[in-house]
């Protein structure tokens, strides 16, 4: 066996989890924690709760949510200036994927004192942050348990990717409770990105037998659960295995990494700003086809793991029936819009197609492909 490095930050899965942020910050010694969240967060009432927990603790906190869906460059160098002028040392993010890249990013600038967009690409980051906790308040993002921060650069309006072992929060307290205010929508979005990640994960060439385990195990979960906790939105039977599908989803990416379908819409992010999981969803079909015929064995064990019973078919008929129930899952579960449906146009897409090129997360997809057949996927797209 080929040996591959695993990374993975201390993390408590379960009923009552976002309560110990308190304790834990206490551990790290915090004096002032700096509270990164968003609007939409404060008002299902779990930033309160958070701060409640720190306060039975004795600590103070100082609440954040400057945060947009796409976390910005802007917001992040802002996060850091107001960071360093409250005098915090510790880091709780509450919330999804961008309140939590937004804290990756605030507690880098702070320990370097240089602009968020100096990170972009691997091993970048010489200096860690201070001590960082998340809790997640979606299941998909991913973004408590991995290596990765994504950043909206406003001025070239593009997605940038910061992959690092600094940006790994030091705790992540997962908690389904917390999910069980999420509206439909997102629910939707966030459960097909954690799809995706463990769909990539699985074909990537970086991948390893630990990465597999997790991979295939999220496959099974999000597929088995999304459309019910759509459904049954507080009902922590489904929430609870969602929550579980996107830890073990993030555990594959953030060791595998991704591959063609976050490139792409992380082009599609920038320049659009366009909600990550619908533009992943929109995607996958056309990536998984293009995909296929490098991994064709890999593919039917994703299959499998998604439901379908394909064993002994063709290939050719294996591709088609695998894209056509991916296709039909993302309808279930209400993202049935196309690229033009979100303004996108012939002429976005060449400028799309060279960001998608440059994204690192290209360099793991099965097959390296041209601009040009980046720009026919993003073609066919328009009106799927």
């Amino acid at each position: 066996m080929e040996a591959r490095k695993n990374v993975s930050p201390e993390f408590v899965l379960g009923e009552g989890a976002l309560a110990l942020v308190g304790r834990y910050a206490a551990n790290f010694g915090a004096n002032k924690v700096f509270l990164v969240t968003d609007p939409g967060v404060i008002a299902a009432g779990w930033t309160a709760k958070a701060e409640h927990a720190l306060s039975q603790m004795g600590i103070p906190s100082h609440v954040y949510s400057g945060v947009s869906p796409n976390p910005r460059d802007t917001e992040i160098m802002r996060g850091a200036e107001i960071y360093l002028a409250e005098q915090c040392d510790v880091i709780v993010a509450v919330g999804g994927g961008s309140p939590m890249d937004c804290a990756k990013g605030i507690g880098i600038v702070a320990s370097s004192n240089r602009h968020i967009l100096e990170f972009e690409g691997v091993d970048k980051v010489v200096v860690p942050g201070p001590p960082l906790i998340c809790i997640p308040t979606t299941a998909g993002s991913s973004a408590d348990v991995s290596q990765f921060e994504i950043v909206n650069d406003t001025a070239r309006k593009v997605k940038i990717a910061i992959i690092s072992k600094a940006v790994i929060p030091d705790v992540a307290l997962i908690d389904p409770v917390v999910a069980t205010t999420m509206p439909a929508a997102l629910t939707a979005a966030t459960g097909i990105d954690a799809l995706v990640h463990a769909i990539e994960a699985y074909v990537s060439p970086a991948r390893s037998p630990i990465t597999d385990l997790h991979a295939l195990e999220a496959i099974r979960l999000v597929s088995a659960n999304l459309i019910a906790a759509i459904e049954h939105p507080h009902d922590l039977r489904y929430r609870d295995r969602m929550m579980m599908g996107s830890l073990l989803a993030g555990l594959a990416f953030s060791n595998a990494s991704l591959g063609m379908v976050h490139a792409m819409a992380h082009a599609l992010g920038g320049l659009m700003d366009l909600p990550h999981g619908e533009c992943n969803a929109l995607l996958l079909g056309w990536v998984v086809s293009f995909n296929f015929s490098s991994a064709p064995e890999r593919y039917l064990h994703i299959a499998e793991a998604f439901g379908l019973r394909l064993e002994g078919l063709p290939r050719n008929e294996i591709e088609k029936r695998l894209v056509a129930a991916l296709q039909a899952f993302r309808q279930s579960a209400g993202l049935a819009h196309s690229l033009r449906d979100f303004g996108v146009g012939k002429q976005d897409i060449r400028i799309l197609a060279r960001h998608a090129l440059n994204d690192p997360c290209l360099a793991t997809n099965p097959i390296q492909p041209t601009v040009e057949e980046i720009e026919r996927i993003y073609e066919q797209a328009l009106t799927a």
